[in-house]
């Protein structure tokens, strides 16, 4: 009779969950979603990761930037086996991350179901106009050059209106893929620092180009175009608004989650 061979148990590998606050420099980049077309912000980060220890994780992040936009305090989660102190992969992965557009501000070990996408509970953009006659150097390719003078009233008055909960259909992309048009936008404010006109917004979520949608149509009531923003609501149309604001000068400041608090 052979002898019975041992039963070969495989050991379960255990993962660790990494949250990681991001800061980027859209300039050049496809956007975060990784493809074929080019270099994301994405894939960068994956390959850093493999490069550190060897895996290339999926890492998802609480918002898909565009091309071209920036981002100050992109929060991202990813998995590892084998624990590692948060420190350690922080300082490893700038280490690879030092010749790329890309920097991790921040790392900390999370709870295994922690998700940055559907856990966020707000998210915080800004948009960067300069206001000037003289086009943008130092600051080229992160803000939006206008140099005719801006009516910074109306604007204002416009921005009120947006407030609140509303059909956001005139301000959204025609190949935005969002189940519904109906959002909440809890701060559209607008401030002047010198030549900088800085448009400030915060919802629990955004549906594609909203943001530089309704800072396109800010703009142009700041430039006379007789816009009305209930206007805009009743016609539900993307042809209703102003047009979609270059991608330069928007950033992705940070993002809310409710077990911070």
């Amino acid at each position: 009779m052979r002898p019975v061979p041992p039963v070969r148990t495989e050991s379960k590998i255990i993962m660790t969950r990494y949250r990681v606050i991001l800061e980027y420099d859209g300039t050049g980049l496809i956007g975060w979603q990784e493809n074929r077309q080019g270099p994301s912000v994405q894939s960068i980060m994956k390959d850093a990761i493999c490069e550190f220890c060897g895996v290339r994780p999926d890492v998802v992040a609480a918002g898909r930037t565009d091309a071209g936009v920036h981002a100050l305090g992109m929060c991202a989660h990813f998995d590892l086996p084998d624990a590692r102190d948060a420190s350690t992969v922080m300082r490893a992965l700038n280490f690879y991350l030092a010749e790329k557009p890309v920097a991790v501000l921040k790392c900390d070990i999370v709870a295994d179901d922690f998700n940055a996408r559907f856990d966020c509970v707000a998210r915080h953009y800004k948009y960067v106009v300069l206001n000037r006659r003289a086009p943008a150097v130092l600051d080229k390719n992160r803000v939006w050059w206008v140099p005719r003078e801006l009516d910074l009233n109306a604007m204002k008055n416009a921005a009120m209106r947006l407030i609140g909960e509303h059909d956001f259909t005139s301000f959204r992309a025609t190949q935005c893929q969002a189940k519904s048009p109906m959002k909440t936008l809890d701060v559209c404010r607008i401030t002047k620092s010198g030549d900088a006109v800085v448009f400030e917004f915060s919802a629990r979520s955004f549906l594609h180009h909203q943001v530089r949608n309704i800072v396109g149509t800010l703009v142009e009531i700041g430039l006379g175009k007789p816009y009305d923003i209930d206007e805009i609501f009743a016609a539900a149309r993307r042809s209703a608004a102003g047009p979609t604001a270059p991608a330069a000068g928007l950033y992705f400041v940070s993002c809310d989650y409710a077990s911070d608090d």
